[in-house]
Order: structure tokens, then C-alpha cells, then sequence
């Protein structure tokens, strides 16, 4: 892999550009590193230009940002390894603004810069419905499932969920031979659950499987609410069959109306705690399903929603701090000056612009250096906070 030169990264996926794979290889060491998620990747890039300069710049804004330790980047032979043995498996890698990136994913906030994918990616682009529920299902929750995904898949319509046992197993087996996307918590080479290695394999030769999570990487916990939102969000809407109060269906869900997608329930017996959470999803105003024609009346083809711009990310208003005629005395009064307006209560970009004064592409670049030493909180509308 060729990595001694850099070209500028596009930003506006809108314009459906393709980069490069040296550009690519890039990107995916940026988003290995260490406190890099998808709102700080796309703000580094848009203050920096490219992924190559913004790994360069890594460590000293994360010691600026009072990091207490070192800060890891990987190393250009780890990004080779993983670039290499997703590559010799048949796997490869889609960056947010290219042709192959799902078209619905482009409207949610907090969208994934780039995804491993395993099969056909154009089935992540067409009119599809989620399907989640419990682990745990019944025997009829499993017998609906497979009806209803069938039903829906004979109509065109690609079924997507997360490959967990129980009601994903039965939406993706049902849907297997007209279309069906799976996305993972963890790394495409670390299959979970194993019983649906099998299924898992059929997938990747039949339909698609995604993940945002390092090749070899196991899932961890917090990684299933990740997962989720993209499940909602690669989807027109969400269809939840059996879920507890308590059930993670209801995070994707959640997600799927914070990306104004239409949510979908199968009301159950009041007695059936597997039922507690798909009840309370109807009486929240989610549409009741019987069947598949339930869903394909109140089905839209596109997202309510405009594409969502977590940051200025894609505007490019930023500059970057011109270093020729750099000042430290003043950079630390303005230090001063930004920390006394940010504490644990989350306070908006433009109030930070308007208490401090200071120029937009210097707060978001004291932002980021809090953002990679690990002490910024991150909220909706843009808000942000000290962590506690």
C-alpha cells in the first residue's frame, strides 16, 4: 500500500465522489484512532483537508487538549494488516460520499465515515425494512417473522437487521433469496452469534453484511446501540416484533424516529412480557402490524428527514489556524477565555462563538483537541459539555 503522498478528501457526499484507495487506506487509519468517532472524523477533516494530515496532527492536539497519556495511533503496517486481510477475504471498505455508501444512512447524524462490507452493496440502497425483536422469541413471533420478511421481500422490499438470535435469525433466513442486509457489532471476521456463522456465510454470498467495527475486532457491548442506529438508518422504517420494556429492539427503534423513519410494532398478549415493549411502541403512536400490507401502505420511499449535518463539517467554513503568525501568549489567553464558557452543563456552538468571541475554526479546533484526549461530551443540536 502506497502511502507517501496526500490528495484532498471529498466532502460532500452528495456528489457521489470516489476516493482513491490510497485516500481510503487513509481514512481507515484515521477512524482506528484512538477518541476518533464519526462527528470528531468528519470535523478533522473538514479543518485539515485530508485524513493523512489529520493522523499527523493527532497527538499534539490531544496533549494540547490535556490528555493524560500518550496518544495511539496506529501504525501505517497495523492499517496494512487490516486493509490487507479484509481485502484477501473478499471484504472492502465504503467511505461516506461514494456511489456505494447506503443512500438513507447519508441522512442520519453521527453517520459511519466508512463500512466493511461483505456482498452486494446495492442492496443497502433499496427500499427495505428492519426487522427486531427478541432473542428470545416465541414460536409464533417466529412464524410471523418469517411471513411477514417473506411477504415483504416478494413485494421488493430488502429486510435488514442485526444477525442476534431470535427474530433476526428468522427476518434473515425468510429473506435470504429476495434480499437481506445484516449488520454487525463486531468485525466482519468475528461472527456473533457462532450459531449464525453458518447464515452469516449464506448472507455474504446471497446478500450484504456490514460493519463499522475494526476487521478482527469482538463486539463489546457498547457497540450494539452503534449497530442499532445503522440498522434504523440504512432502513425506510422499523418493525419490532417482541420486545421487553427493557429490550435493545427499542433502542433501534428510538433511532429510527430520531432519523425520521416510520416505526412498525406487532401488538402481543398484555400476559407476555416479550410483548410489554412492542405494546407500548403502539400506544406511543407506532403503526400496529398485522401484516405485510400493514407496512407497505404507510411505507415512504425516501426519509422524511434532509440529509442531517452534525457539524460544519461539510460547509468548510473552518480555516485552519495560520501557524506562520502563530501567537502563544494570545492562544493561551484565549484558552482561558473558551474553558471558562465550557463545563459540564452542554452548551451550544453558537453560544460558545458568541461568549468567547472567537473565531468558528478556533473553537472547533480547541474542541477537537478536548474530543481526542478523551474530556469532551458530545450532545444533540450540536451541544457540547466537559465530561463530568
Amino acid at each position: 500500500m502506497t502511502t507517501n503522498s496526500s490528495h484532498d478528501d471529498p466532502l460532500f457526499p452528495e456528489k457521489s465522489l470516489k476516493l482513491t484507495d490510497e485516500q481510503r487506506f487513509h481514512w481507515l487509519r484515521l477512524i482506528r484512532c484512538e477518541n476518533v468517532g464519526p462527528a470528531t472524523f468528519r470535523d478533522l477533516i473538514n479543518h485539515f483537508g485530508s485524513a493523512e494530515k489529520s493522523v499527523d496532527a493527532l497527538p499534539d492536539l490531544s496533549r494540547k487538549g490535556g490528555a493524560r497519556k500518550s496518544f495511539h495511533v496506529p501504525s501505517i503496517a497495523e492499517t496494512e494488516r487490516e486493509w490487507n486481510a479484509l481485502h484477501q477475504a473478499g471484504a472492502y471498505l465504503v467511505a461516506m460520499g461514494e456511489p456505494d455508501y447506503p443512500k438513507f444512512l447519508n441522512h442520519i447524524p453521527g453517520r459511519p465515515p466508512l463500512l466493511t462490507m461483505v456482498g452486494d452493496a446495492s442492496l443497502a440502497s433499496k427500499p427495505s425494512v428492519a426487522i427486531v425483536g427478541s432473542r428470545n422469541c416465541s414460536a409464533s413471533g417466529a412464524k410471523l417473522t418469517g411471513m411477514l420478511a417473506s411477504d415483504l421481500g416478494g413485494q421488493g422490499i430488502v429486510i435488514v437487521s442485526g444477525l442476534a438470535r431470535g427474530i433476526d435469525t428468522w427476518a434473515h433466513k425468510a429473506a435470504l433469496g429476495t434480499g437481506t442486509v445484516a449488520v454487525l457489532a463486531g468485525g466482519l471476521n468475528h461472527l456473533y452469534p457462532k450459531e449464525n456463522i453458518e447464515l452469516a456465510h449464506a448472507i455474504a454470498k446471497q446478500g450484504l453484511l456490514i460493519s463499522e467495527t475494526p476487521w478482527d475486532a469482538p463486539a463489546r457491548s457498547r457497540d450494539f446501540p452503534r449497530r442499532n442506529r445503522i440498522i434504523s438508518g440504512v432502513s425506510s422504517g422499523t418493525l419490532v416484533i417482541e420486545a421487553a420494556k427493557k429490550s435493545g429492539s427499542l433502542i433501534t427503534a428510538n433511532y429510527a424516529l430520531e432519523q425520521g423513519r416510520e416505526v412498525f410494532a406487532v401488538p402481543g398478549s398484555p400476559l407476555d412480557p416479550r410483548a410489554s415493549g412492542t405494546n407500548h411502541l403502539i400506544k406511543q403512536g407506532a403503526h400496529l402490524v398485522c401484516e405485510a400490507r400493514d407496512i407497505l401502505d404507510n411505507l415512504s420511499e425516501q426519509p422524511r428527514s434532509e440529509p442531517v449535518q452534525t457539524s460544519l463539517l461539510f460547509e468548510n467554513t473552518a480555516p485552519a489556524i495560520d501557524m506562520q503568525h502563530w501567537d502563544e501568549e494570545a492562544e493561551n489567553r484565549d484558552r482561558i477565555r473558551f474553558s471558562q464558557c465550557l463545563g459540564i452543563t452542554p452548551v451550544s456552538l453558537d453560544d460558545l462563538i458568541r461568549q468567547t468571541g472567537l473565531p468558528t475554526g478556533q473553537i472547533q479546533l480547541m474542541l477537537l483537541e478536548l474530543d481526542l484526549a478523551g474530556r469532551l461530551e458530545r450532545h444533540t443540536n450540536q451541544s457540547v459539555s466537559l465530561k463530568a
